[in-house]
């Protein structure tokens, strides 16, 4: 029996050496490249060190770049990920919306970090969390990067769904120590700003309890984005919100210098802009930013890639889909340009989308406008400018007709959109890898 032993131990000793003889020899090789994604678990932590090896998305000029080369994003939104991940019921939704997207070669997706007040609340009331739904989050993040996907992370709500600006103003108000009871107040007073801050650290160095990773050390996060849409309507000289974008991106550089910042803005030019710019602006936007100012928001120094929306049906909404399609590609352009020359940024179109619910919708229509975004970031991309990417609004799983906006694409059921979407991620790979690299990065998309 003991020598039995010893042969085995000699044998496990013979291998290790020719296990180390290859891998010295291979030098760099990183042999994680040839693992297939794990599949999601919402139960015991793996170790934190596949994450925390991943390299941070960074930028450079106008551009950004990851491992070395630039990296353009064929992205999407989910705001509901978090939501969805609470219930053992429901996460399975998450996880066959990670998968369907990786499918069709989807690197990013834009999701809500937040939900105050509401049902399923993060924030149950200021510096108050439910661990339930922290949990929640974390299970979003490492499912991410189990499927390498990055997420850009929205912070707060200018709406009121999932709480928005209003809950907090509302908290304030009850708690005697609101200033007013405007919904505007959140940018202003400073014990809701306080409130925020507070969430924000809370947020940034929450330890991920799957992975052991603090967000602000995780790479998986692509970016923090400090509000969706933010809106000051009661001060359109845009001084309010400056200075409370102002405040906030310093605090989130202050907490964590690994990731990007971007601000949320749709793109609306204000009243520092130049009146070509001013002209672009559409319908009702065009007399009033609704305190949006474009450039001069972005150019905040800690802010490092400008964001921009675009929803033509709710915008023009009595226009030919040929105006429609006109407008869009000219204000892409525009804001594409501003990253270009003025900003020295990347630009990121952070949600586009056409809803079904609009007279005389066809699928057809869809594909053309959404192509054209397309069209803009891969011209772009080609001559190394300043748009990183486009994020459609939105896909949802099979089975999520609670959630449908309007704009919500079950990929399935549009073929002819998966194959838009697939098509665009190759080409932006391409750029990135060339064409024999795209095909074997994206193996099963692109060949």
């Amino acid at each position: 029996m003991a020598a039995g032993n010893g042969l085995i131990l000699y044998h496990i000793l013979g291998l290790a050496s020719c296990i180390a003889l290859v891998y010295f020899s291979l030098g760099e090789l990183d042999l994680r490249a040839a693992l297939p994604a794990l599949p999601f678990s919402g139960g015991a932590s793996s170790p934190s060190r596949a994450a925390s090896s991943l390299p941070f998305v960074e930028r450079l000029g106008a551009r950004l770049f990851l491992d070395g080369r630039p990296f353009y994003i064929n992205g999407w939104n989910s705001y509901w990920l978090m939501d969805l991940a609470v219930e053992p019921d429901t996460r399975p939704r998450v996880s066959s919306m990670f998968r369907t997207a990786v499918s069709m070669g989807l690197t990013v997706c834009r999701t809500w970090a937040f939900n105050d007040g509401a049902y399923n609340a993060l924030q149950l009331s200021p510096g108050h969390f439910d661990e339930r739904v922290f949990k929640a989050l974390d299970r979003v993040v490492k499912e991410a990067s189990q499927h390498g996907v990055r997420l850009i992370l929205s912070l707060a709500n200018n709406l009121d769904a999932y709480g928005g600006k209003r809950q907090y103003v509302r908290w304030a108000w009850e708690e005697g120590v609101g200033l007013t009871a405007s919904n505007d107040s959140f940018f202003f007073d400073p014990a809701i700003r306080d409130y925020f801050k507070v969430y924000l650290k809370t947020l940034l160095t929450r330890k991920n309890h799957l992975t052991g990773l603090e967000y602000r050390d995780d790479p998986t996060i692509l970016a923090w984005e400090l509000m969706n849409e933010p809106r000051c309507t009661s001060d359109p000289s845009g001084d309010t919100l400056q200075r409370w974008m102002e405040e906030m991106a310093a605090h989130v550089k202050s907490l964590d210098k690994k990731h990007l910042l971007t601000v949320g803005t749709e793109g609306f030019y204000g009243p520092t802009s130049p009146q070509d710019k001013l002209n672009i602006n559409p319908g009702e936007w065009f007399p009033n930013n609704y305190g949006a100012d474009f450039i001069r928001n972005s150019k905040i120094p800690d802010i490092d890639f400008a964001s921009v929306h675009v929803y033509p049906d709710n915008w023009l909404q009595h226009a030919s889909l040929d105006e429609k399609l006109k407008f869009m590609t000219r204000w892409i352009t525009s804001h594409v340009e501003d990253g270009d020359r003025e900003l020295e940024k990347p630009v990121l179109v952070t949600e586009f989308g056409l809803s079904h619910q609009v007279e005389g919708f066809d699928d057809a229509h869809r594909d053309v406008l959404y192509r054209a975004v397309y069209d803009i970031v891969h011209d772009s991309a080609r001559r190394g400018g300043a748009a990183a990417g486009a994020l459609m609004w939105q896909l949802a799983a099979e089975g999520m007709e609670e959630y449908h906006d309007g704009f919500s694409i079950v990929p399935s059921e549009r073929p002819s959109m998966m194959r838009l979407i697939k098509e665009q991620s190759c080409r932006l790979a391409a750029v990135r890898y060339g064409e024999e690299g795209a095909r074997k990065v994206l193996k099963t998309v692109c060949s």
